[in-house]
C-alpha cells in the first residue's frame, strides 16, 4: 500500500518537472521580445533580419512537432524528453555566446528543434501517466496554468534579465534548468513507448509533413515583409500545399503512418485541433499588440511593461486550475465554450484603447477577462485533444495539438499584421498606431468568435461521468 502511495506521489512530482520544461519552452517564444532592440544593436541586425530571432524558433518548433510526437511514441517518451532538453539547453548556451546575427538565428532554430522534440514527449508522458478522468483533468489543469502563463512570464523575465544582466541571459537562463531537468528525469519518469507498434519509421511522411508545415509557417511569418502578393509568399504557400497533399497521399498507403488518420475519428481530436488553431490565432493579438501599445504609446520601460503582465499571468494560473475542476464536473465542451466567449469579449474590450489611456483604464480589465478565457480555453482544448486516444498514439495527439496552436499563432499574427499595418502606415503617429492596434484586436476577437462557433459545432458534448471516472495506471515498459 505504501508503495502505491509513493508511486502516486512521484507522479505529481514528475508532473512538476514536466511542467517546468514546458514552461521554459513557452517562455522562450516570448522572452526575447523585450531584448530585441538590445540584441539588434549588439550583433548588428538589420530591421529586416531582427524578427528572425523570434521566427527561427517558431519555424522549427512548429515544423518538427508532429515528427517529435511520433518519435516519442516509437523510441520512448522519456528518452525523447531528455534528448530534447539537452539539445534545447546546448542551443541556448550557444545562442548566448553568438557573435553575429547568423550565429544567433541558427542557435534559435536549434532551440526550436529541441522544443519540438521535448514538448510533445512531455505532454504525452502526462497523458499516459494520468488516465482519462478527474486526475488527468487536474494534471492538465496544472499543465495549462504553467504553459498559459509562460508567455506573460517571458515578457517580464526578458525585461528584468536584459536590463540587469544583459541580453545573453535571456538564453543562458535555460541552460541550468534544462540540464538539471534532464538529470532528474530518470528518477521520476518511467520509460513508456508504443511496444505493439511496427518498428518501421515513415521517412517519406516525416519529410513531407515537416517541409510542408515549415514552408507554411515561413510563408506566414515573412508575408508582411515580402508582401502577400509576392512570388516568394505565393510560391512558398503553393509549395507547402503540395508537400501537405503529398503527405496525405503517403499516409493513406503507409503500413506505419506518421499520423494515422484514424486518430481524427477518436473522441474530439479533430474538433479540438480546429479550435486549437483559433485559440493560438486569436490570443497572439493580446500578447503582441498590447506589448507594442504599452511601450510605443504609454512609454513603458521593458521592466514596467513586463510587470504589467503580472495580473494576467496570475489570473491564467487561477483560471486554469478552476477549469480543470469544471471539466471534471461538466465536461470540456461547455468550459471551452465559455472560455472562447470570454476571450472574444476581452479582445473586444481592448478595441477601446486610447492614445491618452493608462494601465487601469485600458489594460487591467480586458487583460484579466481575456486571461480567464485563456485558462478556460487552453485546459479543456488540451484535454479534448488527448481524450480517448490510445497510449500508443499519445505522442501523435500531443504533437497535433501543439502544432495546431503554433501554426495558429503564426497564422494569427500574419493576418492581424496584414490588416493593421495598412492603417498604421510607414510613418505612424500615436493616433494611427492606436487605430491599427484597435483593428488588430477586433480581428483577434473575430478569430476567437470563430473558435466559439467551432467549439459549438465541432467539439462533441462529453459525458460528465467519463471525466469524473479515474482511469487505470499507465503501462510501463522497460528500456
Amino acid at each position: 500500500m505504501t508503495d502505491v502511495v509513493e508511486a502516486r506521489d512521484r507522479r505529481w512530482v514528475a508532473l512538476i518537472l514536466l511542467c517546468v520544461a514546458q514552461f521554459v519552452v513557452v517562455l522562450d517564444a516570448s522572452i526575447v521580445n523585450v531584448a530585441l532592440p538590445t540584441i539588434g544593436e549588439a550583433l548588428g541586425f538589420s530591421e529586416h533580419s531582427l524578427p528572425w530571432v523570434l521566427n527561427a524558433y517558431v519555424l522549427t518548433f512548429g515544423g518538427f512537432l508532429l515528427l517529435g510526437g511520433r518519435l516519442a511514441d516509437l523510441l520512448g517518451r522519456r528518452r525523447l524528453f531528455m534528448g530534447g532538453l539537452i539539445l534545447f539547453a546546448l542551443a541556448s548556451l550557444a545562442g548566448g555566446f553568438a557573435n553575429s546575427s547568423g550565429e544567433l538565428i541558427a542557435a534559435r532554430a536549434v532551440q526550436g528543434l529541441g522544443a519540438a522534440i521535448l514538448s510533445p514527449a512531455a505532454l504525452s508522458i502526462v497523458a499516459v501517466t494520468f488516465k482519462d478522468g478527474a486526475e488527468r483533468n487536474k494534471a492538465l489543469g496544472v499543465w495549462g496554468a504553467v504553459a498559459g502563463s509562460g508567455g506573460a512570464a517571458g515578457v517580464l523575465l526578458g525585461g528584468v534579465l536584459t536590463e540587469s544582466l544583459g541580453w545573453e541571459w535571456v538564453l543562458w537562463v535555460n541552460v541550468p534548468i534544462g540540464i538539471l531537468a534532464a538529470v532528474i528525469a530518470p528518477t521520476l519518469i518511467a520509460e513508456t513507448r508504443a511496444e505493439t507498434e511496427t518498428r518501421h519509421f515513415d521517412v517519406p511522411g516525416a519529410v513531407t509533413i515537416t517541409l510542408g508545415i515549415s514552408a507554411l509557417v515561413f510563408a506566414l511569418l515573412d508575408a508582411e515583409s515580402a508582401g502577400w502578393g509576392s512570388f516568394q509568399t505565393i510560391g512558398t504557400i503553393v509549395g507547402a500545399l503540395i508537400f501537405l497533399a503529398g503527405f496525405v497521399a503517403i499516409e493513406r498507403h503507409s503500413r506505419a503512418p506518421l499520423v494515422p488518420f484514424s486518430i481524427f475519428r477518436v473522441g474530439t481530436v479533430a474538433g479540438a485541433n480546429v479550435v486549437g488553431i483559433l485559440v493560438g490565432a486569436s490570443l497572439i493579438s493580446m500578447f503582441y499588440f498590447i506589448s507594442l501599445y504599452m511601450q510605443q504609446i504609454l512609454g513603458y520601460s521593458p521592466i514596467k511593461a513586463g510587470l504589467s503582465y503580472l495580473p494576467l499571468a496570475v489570473t491564467i494560473i487561477v483560471a486554469a486550475t478552476i477549469a480543470s475542476s469544471l471539466v471534471t464536473r461538466f465536461g470540456f465542451k461547455p468550459v471551452l465554450a465559455v472560455g472562447m466567449a470570454l476571450v472574444t469579449l476581452g479582445l473586444l474590450w481592448f478595441t477601446r484603447i486610447d492614445v491618452h489611456g493608462g494601465f487601469l483604464a485600458d489594460i487591467l480589465g480586458p487583460s484579466i477577462l481575456a486571461a480567464i478565457g485563456l485558462g478556460f480555453s487552453f485546459v479543456p482544448v488540451t484535454i479534448a485533444a488527448v481524450s480517448g486516444v490510445e497510449d500508443r498514439e499519445e505522442g501523435v495527439a500531443s504533437g497535433l495539438i501543439n502544432t495546431s496552436q503554433q501554426v495558429g499563432g503564426a497564422l494569427g499574427l500574419a493576418i492581424l499584421a496584414a490588416i493593421a499595418n495598412p492603417v498604421i502606415g510607414a510613418s505612424p503617429s500615436p493616433r494611427t498606431l492606436v487605430e491599427g492596434f484597435r483593428i488588430a484586436f477586433a480581428g483577434g476577437a473575430a478569430l476567437a468568435a470563430l473558435g466559439l462557433v467551432a467549439t459549438l459545432l465541432l467539439v462533441r458534448t462529453s459525458a460528465r461521468g467519463s471525466h469524473a471516472a479515474l482511469g487505470e495506471e499507465a503501462v510501463v515498459v522497460a528500456d
